[in-house]
């Protein structure tokens, strides 16, 4: 019964449909595992065990109709930056202390309609500002391959949790990488998906301005195909958000897949990758050869510009939202954030008039990118130039230079300013044995297209479970 927690959350479905394991036995079997590892990880904000069993008997009670509902009884975490009704939604911060919302996102909303069960909401940085989770109001998160690393941010709580089988499978949201960059640091699977495929509305802080552009929510899980399944349920227009168009889904057939030209590339020429990352990149290459897709050599030329123009909006713009919130509460921020704020100030001020040039320069920068992928409409890549990263490390030795923090995590950045769908997929390990994925972005709306080819590489290397879950 322990092993169970480790199983794909489509295989936990299947037993649960089949009689052999119920609601109750399986929100067991994750609380125990929860009980056992989170006070190694910290990967929770919200978790009561009497909470969830009560939920689970009430699943149990239920059955009927709603057990045939796609995601009945699957034990799964939230991020608490998206608004969980009645559960601690922080956002990591002391100004948000004891924050419990009484609505549901809308993406929480699908997921109790389609009849998972909620474990609880899972840690952040504060105000989701970093690439490491730790905060003063809940502390550090541990990543399950090291406890001395980060499982990353913004979403590391959720990686975290899902990695180590305290649940089946959550939503994060990603503004910068915040679901793929955590996926990569441990070992799952994730997709950022196109902003408005997955509802954004209920997002805590609102995706709006620039971050309607660059941010989604998106489902994070061991394996790819449950992260589709995630997708599925999860996806549709939402007529109150703004962002959300009614794209009706697709199921591409492997032949449609294949139609699609494969761009790779090792780095970007600019910020230098480990031998085991390029490595891991020529892996799933081969692995789409074998599979019968034509992969080539490319690279936008594009990208340094779209990341400077992410760099703008994220960093400068997002350090302007906050600012009002913030004044006068300086001395409750986190050391995290301050460093955020520090790294924001460093810059010119953005003007009305650089902004309005900014946002302009970003409309034109994503069309001359998707006129390049016209010829390669899916790409193969990093998502970092390092594996998980000791707490508080700012600057690593790649390939003999010296590579910043942001700087290594560019390999997302752009796919945000294209507001483009990119999905995580675990493939090869660090000498000292962490995991490192790639990423396989499509073209905005293509989110299916990304998902299936990322099956195919999910296929041939996919999970493993981290080393914490055998102690």
């Amino acid at each position: 019964m322990s092993d169970v927690v480790l199983e794909p959350a489509v295989r936990q479905l299947e037993l649960l449909r089949s009689g052999a394991i119920s609601v109750v036995e399986l929100a067991e079997a994750h609380i125990r595992q929860i009980e056992r590892l989170n006070p190694k990880l910290n990967a929770f904000a919200d978790f009561d065990a009497d909470r969830v069993r009560a939920r689970a008997r009430l699943h149990d009670a239920w059955g009927g109709q709603r057990a045939r509902r796609p995601l009945f009884g699957l034990p799964v975490t939230v991020k608490s930056s998206i608004a969980t009704r009645g559960l601690k939604c922080e956002i990591g911060s002391l100004l948000h202390k004891d924050e419990a919302p009484v609505h549901d996102a809308m993406a929480v909303a699908r997921l109790r309609a389609a009849g998972a069960l909620i474990l609880g909401t899972t840690n952040c940085p504060e105000f989701l500002m970093a690439y490491e989770t730790d905060n003063v109001l809940h502390g550090r998160t541990r990543n399950p391959w090291d406890l001395e690393r980060t499982p990353g941010g913004s979403s590391g709580g959720e990686s975290a949790a899902i990695a180590a089988g305290l649940s089946a499978a959550g939503l994060g949201s990603d503004s910068g990488g915040s679901v793929r960059v955590p996926a990569h640091l441990t070992g799952i699977c994730a997709l950022k998906p196109t902003p408005g495929r997955i509802p954004g509305r209920g997002h805590l802080p609102p995706c709006v301005g620039p971050f309607s552009i660059l941010g989604a929510i998106g489902p994070m899980a061991r394996t790819i195909a449950d992260v589709t399944l995630l997708f599925r349920t999860l996806s549709g227009h939402d007529p109150i958000d703004p962002v959300s168009a009614p794209v009706p889904l697709r199921e591409p057939t492997l032949d449609e897949l294949r139609s699609n030209t494969i761009g790779f590339f090792e780095d970007d020429e600019l910020v230098p990758v480990t031998p085991e990352t390029r490595a891991a990149v020529n892996a799933a290459a081969d692995a789409l050869r074998d599979a019968g897709f034509h992969v080539e050599p490319f690279r936008p030329r594009t990208l340094e510009l779209l990341r400077q123009l992410w760099w703008k909006f994220f960093v400068q713009c997002g350090a302007m939202f906050y600012g009002p919130a913030i004044r006068g509460n300086e001395h409750q921020l986190s050391p995290l954030f301050h460093e955020f704020l520090g790294i924001a100030g460093a810059a010119p001020p953005l003007t009305a008039q650089g902004l309005l040039d900014v946002w302009a320069e970003l409309d034109l920068l994503r069309a001359k990118t998707l006129e390049e992928l016209r010829k390669y409409p899916v790409l193969l890549c990093p998502v970092a130039s390092i594996p998980a990263f000791k707490h508080g490390e700012r600057e690593w030795v790649v390939e003999g230079e010296s590579v910043q923090y942001l700087d290594a995590m560019r390999y997302t950045q752009w796919f945000n300013a294209l507001a483009a769908p990119s999905a995580v997929v675990p493939v090869r390990s660090s000498p000292e044995g962490l995991p490192i994925g790639v990423q396989i972005v499509a073209r905005p709306f293509e989110d299916e297209t990304a998902l299936g080819i990322a099956a195919i590489v999910d296929a041939a290397f996919g999970y493993r479970p981290p080393p914490i879950v055998f102690s």
